[in-house]
């Protein structure tokens, strides 16, 4: 397999494209530390102060790549986003932002840019998202072209693109894990958990890639979370809780445009804080009502979420956490998963960390 750099290069030789990228910022010094990077990988850079400099920019280039701040004066990103998408569709967009506007770079995902920075960046990963940006620009650029000559070649295309799709979702759970650096790697465990507690229920593989999808992605609604709460070294009152407990409808809001194929996962992430006898939330489903894959998670999160360590507390062993499950089944557990889980953990599916 050719190098990451050789498929870019070869991404943009193939359509007869010189290697240009427009950089849009209002900071001098972060153009600069851009522009620096950009041209030092062989682009020709063309660098403006704000959106309608870069749309000037565009009409005399068509760049295939653009790397734009989210929040400048006069046209700001999401503005130049709609602008560009509109008039250059196979432009890739990466948009720049702060940790704190991380929602709003999600729903620049929604209106097509390609993935998103977050302030400060390290000059490895800014390489690292525009080969991947660019490579997902050139399989939409094939794709199109496939989908007019053979219907094989679309859906080998459509799985790579799959693939792009479910890394951007992944660096969602990443960026949430630099606001609540107590919950590291938490997303991954039930990913894992609830995959083996599918296993032992006999779920489809299809089922199976979307709870480890929305195990990945179960809490990213905790973004828009206030950090004060999420990090608070201390047991939460009950306004803190109740505002914690958004995340899940906030996460199925921010995702629901994204996910449209992955539906199981979505449930995953608006009910896996539903309880089996419907004093859950957000919906207060009870029983069956919730979906199977929400039940799956809601076991898998809360064994995790018991065997982790807080700042206030220590967390359980394995074993008193296997019998706080035994012993909620019923009411805030399906007893059903509960025993699929004791299967999976006596089977050696479940381990700690």
């Amino acid at each position: 397999m050719a190098p990451p750099q050789a498929r870019l290069d070869q991404a943009l030789v193939s359509h007869g494209e010189p290697r240009k990228v427009v950089v849009v910022d209002d900071e001098p010094r972060l153009r600069q530390v851009l522009v620096r990077l950009m041209s030092r990988d062989g682009f020709e850079c063309i660098d403006v102060p704000d959106g309608h400099a870069a749309l000037a920019a565009m009409e005399e280039h068509a760049a295939p790549l653009l790397l734009s701040d989210l929040r400048m004066p006069g046209m700001d990103g999401v503005e130049l986003l709609k602008h560009v998408r509109e008039r250059w569709p196979d432009t890739a967009v990466v948009m720049i932002t702060a940790v704190a506007d991380v929602e709003v770079a999600v729903g620049c995902l929604g209106l097509g840019a390609m993935d998103y920075l977050t302030k400060p960046f390290h000059l490895e990963e800014v390489r690292a998202r525009v080969r991947q940006a660019l490579e997902k620009r050139r399989l939409v650029v094939e794709n199109r072209t496939y989908q007019r000559q053979l219907e094989v070649r679309v859906a080998e295309q459509a799985r790579r693109l799959e693939t792009l799709f479910l890394a951007s979702m992944q660096s969602l759970a990443d960026a949430l894990e630099v606001k609540d650096p107590y919950t590291r790697g938490h997303s991954v465990r039930v990913s894992r958990y609830a995959a083996a507690i599918g296993r032992e229920l006999g779920v489809d593989e299809a089922m199976l890639a979307q709870l480890e999808l929305g195990g990945h992605l179960h809490d990213i609604g905790k973004i828009g979370v206030r950090e004060a709460v999420l990090n608070k070294p201390g047991p939460l009152t009950d306004d803190e809780y109740a505002h914690i407990m958004t995340h899940p409808e906030i996460g199925w809001r921010l995702l629901t445009p994204l996910l449209t194929e992955a539906p199981m996962a979505l449930h995953v992430v608006r009910s896996h804080h539903e309880r089996f006898d419907g004093s859950g939330v957000p919906d207060r489903l009870a029983g069956e009502s919730i979906p199977l894959e929400a039940r799956i998670a809601a076991v898998a999160d809360s064994f995790d979420a018991m065997t982790s360590q807080r700042p206030y507390r220590s967390g359980l062993t394995m074993e008193a956490a296997r019998s706080e499950l035994r012993r909620c089944a019923g009411t805030q557990y399906d007893p059903r998963i509960v025993e699929a889980f004791e299967r999976a953990a006596q089977a050696g599916g479940i381990t700690l960390g």
